[in-house]
């Protein structure tokens, strides 16, 4: 007995098909559009149906076919009687003049050969012939360029009706050739009452809070939510309680979810990662939590942008009450902000090692940013900061003063101190008109006083000055540059100098780079100090000892201090005399 049991009983996807157009579930476009070109003998010779997964596609190619065959009426109609024997056939898949392909497995060229030599061919018992190939995009470029000339001029008793779920993947000349329908998602309302229904019919008791967790894992799906359902009357044994459904999918307690939610956005890390191993310990998955708590953050921002837009969100009285006081308190950077941690945090926690580990560090990183200021408050407040009066603006900072001169600065030992880059002092804006650039090689300078290395490189070697002005560069290529040069050069220097500037690549530059400058200058200098008297001396003292570098031992040295004579002293004892006094 329970083995007879076993093989009559049907899953509810399956029981519960649509038998008529009347019955599909929130596709009533679809329904309008064929209605219409039925009753009034408008029907085209093929058919493309898209969409998602579970909303109907193959049952509306086989409604089509019922429709287009039903003997119990003159001609096409779209209430198939449901009972005569090519609508019984084709709801079996057995009837010989409707013909089901799979195109995932069925992808050749031979295989659409088929389907050419078999449309010559009169139907047997039904009015229309008619082709359905499932997932179509699957088929091969030679089999869809096969199947064009039979598609755009196919016989009068031969309709083609292709189910697909990418649709950009079917080549537009098959495109043009059909009539497209696209299925839509069911809402959330809609779902729901057709799953209550069939609870209802079941006679299961599964709590509104059940239907609406499955509603929400099925993403409208007809399917998937009536697979959901199967699965949780069984789970339950016919009363299905909100608790059930969440431990089947393994899902987080809504509220506790939202609580977690608030304490990120408070700052509370103590409270979220307990939060979060609560409901670790309970079965729930951190990858899922994660998925919810970037749900929640859409939800704020949707309350946020749009404080009545809260009935599409599929929530009840209690969560829109609390999602919009937290609406209310969050900012947009903090909300968008947290959508993209939460986004990259779970790949990050599908690729670890430990899930739970890597969702308690996304839950510390956006804990300890949930209270840092945003980049407008952060510009307004600078803006609004007085200047330093230590420094007026448009001078540069004043140089160390020197120590003191007297006995005690004699006997102490100074360091020389470096000369100071007036471009490092300075903030990277507003720079003084007397320190902007005037030319090429004062701009790798900047470069290379900011440890710029590869774009300072890129400037000395690789390009060749063709103009210079305030603001606008102008430089050839020579060589091979990064691929971002010129807009990181721009970039940089509005940084630095507070002002835009314009980079342009441009052909027919004859100045040498910089490097090439530099060794020109160094060779002249070795040129010139080779014809100095004391280093030909030099070098006639030591033998093949050649000239390398020339440097200018006076350039930034201080002047000499002038000679003071100081009034003798009667008090002053002298450190030396002379023989005799």
């Amino acid at each position: 007995m329970t083995e007879k049991l076993h093989q009559d009983y049907r899953v509810l996807a399956r029981k519960y098909r649509p038998s008529t157009f009347g019955e599909l579930v929130g596709q009533e476009a679809l329904v309008r559009t064929l209605t219409n070109a039925i009753e009034g003998g408008r029907l085209a010779h093929a058919f493309i149906l898209t969409g998602t997964r579970g909303i109907g596609k193959t049952t509306t190619a086989r409604l089509i076919a019922r429709a287009l065959n039903c003997m119990g009426a003159d001609g096409p109609t779209i209430s198939p009687c449901g009972t005569c024997d090519n609508c019984v056939s084709i709801a079996q898949s057995r009837h010989v003049d409707v013909l089901e392909m799979d195109a995932a497995s069925r992808t050749g060229v031979d295989d659409v050969r088929e389907i050419i030599d078999g449309v010559r061919y009169a139907p047997v018992a039904a009015r229309y012939k008619v082709y359905i190939i499932d997932e179509v995009h699957m088929l091969s470029r030679n089999a869809f360029n096969a199947l064009l000339k039979t598609l755009e001029e196919p016989p009068d008793h031969v309709i083609f009706v292709f189910a697909t779920t990418e649709i950009r993947k079917v080549p537009v000349t098959v495109l043009s050739r059909c009539q497209r329908f696209d299925l839509r998602r069911v809402e959330g309302d809609v779902l729901s009452n057709h799953l209550s229904e069939i609870a209802l019919k079941e006679g299961a008791e599964v709590e509104p809070g059940a239907i609406a967790l499955i509603v929400r894992a099925s993403e409208g799906s007809v399917r998937d939510g009536l697979s959901l359902l199967d699965q949780a009357i069984a789970h339950s044994g016919g009363k299905a309680s909100e608790t059930d459904v969440r431990d089947m999918l393994g899902l987080a307690d809504r509220s506790r979810v939202i609580d977690l939610f608030d304490a990120l956005m408070k700052g509370e890390i103590q409270a979220a990662l307990d939060l979060l191993r609560d409901q670790y310990d309970q079965g729930a998955d951190p990858v899922v939590v994660l998925q919810d708590l970037l749900e929640l953050s859409h939800n704020v921002t949707r309350l946020k942008v749009v404080p009545d837009g809260g009935g599409d969100l599929a929530l009840s009285d209690v969560e829109q009450q609390r999602l919009s006081a937290m609406a209310q308190k969050l900012s947009m950077p903090v909300l968008g902000r947290t959508w993209q941690m939460l986004l990259k945090g779970i790949t990050e926690s599908r690729m670890a090692p430990s899930p739970v580990a890597a969702a308690e560090m996304i839950l510390v990183r956006i804990a300890y940013s949930s209270d840092l200021p945003n980049p407008a408050d952060l510009v307004r407040e600078i803006s609004a900061r007085p200047p330093n009066p230590a420094v007026p603006q448009g001078t540069s900072p004043a140089l160390p003063t020197p120590p003191p001169a007297g006995p005690s600065a004699q006997m102490t030992e100074t360091k020389p101190v470096p000369p100071t880059d007036p471009l490092a002092t300075l903030p990277d804006a507003n720079l003084p008109e007397d320190l902007m650039p005037g030319d090429l090689m004062a701009v790798a300078e900047m470069f290379a006083a900011r440890k710029e290395g590869l774009l300072y490189a890129a400037i000395m070697n690789n390009v060749r000055q063709v103009s210079f002005q305030a603001g606008r560069i102008e430089v050839s290529v020579e060589g091979r540059i990064p691929k971002d040069f010129a807009p990181n050069v721009t970039r940089h220097l509005r940084e630095w100098t507070g002002r835009p500037w314009e980079i342009h690549l441009v052909p027919g530059g004859t100045e040498p780079t910089l490097a090439e400058r530099a060794a020109t200058s160094e060779q002249l200098a070795r040129e010139q100090a080779g014809r100095d008297p004391l280093v030909q001396k030099a070098l006639e003292i030591f033998p093949g000892a050649k000239i390398t570098d020339v440097r200018d031992l006076t350039a930034g040295a201080p002047d000499p201090e002038p000679l003071v004579e100081e009034e003798p002293d009667d008090k002053m004892i002298p450190m030396s005399r002379k023989a005799g006094e």
